[in-house]
């Protein structure tokens, strides 16, 4: 699945806003460099109680390959904050980012009489490797090929930034990696409901006041991917082209089935699929940003 229908940030504002805070704290702390400096360490958290580093070590990338690959897939992993909507996104992102860090520390207390590890990699592992929970259950491949032999499909190049991230700096960079998981696989599971929380409406405002893209800033508006079609009403689409375009094929149901197993309602789906031609990445996009209004 592409990583939108919609080009940038739009229906998008709480990743605008983690990729802009991850990218400035990123280039800031590179150009004092202090960047090496930025990650958790038993020294830093535990014994001098510097907590301010956790929010610099949460954001802030500390080399070039790491912030390259990490904004990729945060940009990528926008798909999902479109689908649930920005509230119970936000409450997926400081979820990921809370328990990711508890685990790093815990990880570093536990490791603390060993000469494993010292400090660990910086930057929003926690809700990018989170992410990846809901990207392996929830998306569904859509076409494969073969390169010199090799299977490939059409997610493999999200799994391989993910893997570039995750051995970036090796042991630094693995644990961080790992606490991310286990933080998505909790989200997940539902773990203290945290599925049906909700940030108060407030802060949901601030993210959509100051980090949604200005009106017109997209070239490709969200409204006129959605048109005419209602994800609850399966009316039929409508302003199909008359201009002697052939007719739109009856979608497979094979097709209307894998939306179905990604949450979609029949009706809906296979009104997506006409208006998508049948190509499947476009009408999960539409569906998507019919679902976020």
């Amino acid at each position: 699945m592409q990583a939108g229908g919609v080009s940038g940030f739009q229906n998008a504002p709480v990743t605008r806003a983690v990729v802009l805070a991850s990218g400035l704290l990123s280039v800031v702390f590179s150009a004092n460099r202090r960047a090496r400096a930025l990650g958790l360490s038993y020294q830093e958290i535990v014994k001098n109680f510097r907590l301010w580093r956790i929010f610099a070590s949460v954001f802030a990338f500390q080399s070039t390959p790491e912030l390259i690959f990490g904004l990729y897939l945060l940009y990528y992993f926008r798909v999902f904050e479109r689908q649930i909507g920005s509230n119970k996104y936000s409450v997926f992102s400081l979820f990921t980012i809370s328990v990711s860090s508890l685990l790093q520390i815990l990880s570093l207390v536990l490791l603390k009489d060993s000469n494993y590890i010292s400090a660990l990699a910086s930057g929003p592992y926690g809700l990018i490797f989170g992410s990846f929970i809901p990207f392996f259950l929830d998306i569904p491949i859509t076409s494969r090929f073969r390169i010199f032999g090799v299977n490939f499909s059409d997610k493999s190049i999200i799994y391989l930034a993910g893997l570039q991230l995750l051995l970036s700096s090796w042991k630094r960079s693995l644990i961080p990696g790992i606490c991310g998981l286990v933080a998505g696989s909790l989200y997940r599971l539902n773990v203290l409901g945290i599925r049906r929380m909700k940030l108060p409406q407030i802060i949901a405002s601030f993210f959509a006041r100051f980090f949604a893209p200005p009106p017109g800033s997209s070239s490709r508006p969200s409204r006129s991917l959605v048109g005419n079609m209602s994800s609850h009403t399966g009316r039929a689409v409508q302003n199909q082209p008359s201009t002697g375009s052939a007719p739109v094929a009856e979608p497979p149901e094979s097709s209307i089935a894998m939306l179905v197993s990604m949450g979609f309602d029949a009706n809906a789906a296979r009104q997506a699929l006409m208006r998508a031609r049948n190509d499947i990445n476009v009408a999960t996009n539409i569906l998507l940003e019919a679902q976020s209004h």
